[in-house]
């Protein structure tokens, strides 16, 4: 493939508050914290934090770009799931149990781990 996808970003409000939720969603600290654009790098994969506000730049939120990230177990899945606001069930989908969740700053993210028979 000629091409690769090696980060994304997400629009926030608060960006401290984004910090916070996730460096404890990720279990890390964030790699370049900064007032405008924070990252933490995942792997390698560049997640970013960008205050779209403080650039004055216009942002309509909606669910045409989910992240989708997955963990190694359904156990540490449903930890993360805890105080979370749901808003698709855990659900098993093929090989993956699939959750959908809302951010700190009212982003949805699909967490997802393997299904453990």
């Amino acid at each position: 493939m000629p091409c690769k996808i090696q980060s994304l970003y997400i629009c926030v409000r608060d960006m401290e508050r984004a910090i916070r939720f996730y460096g404890a969603l990720f279990d890390q600290k964030v790699s370049l914290k900064d007032e405008i654009y924070s990252v933490f790098d995942l792997e390698g994969f560049r997640f970013g934090l960008f205050a779209f506000e403080k650039k004055k730049e216009a942002h309509q939120y909606g669910n045409s770009c989910l992240p989708s990230i997955e963990f190694e177990s359904v156990n540490l899945l449903q930890e993360k799931l805890i105080d979370k606001t749901i808003t698709f069930p855990l659900t098993k989908i093929g090989k993956n149990m699939v959750v959908e969740i809302l951010d700190s700053e009212g982003n949805t993210l699909e967490l997802y781990a393997p299904w453990e028979h």
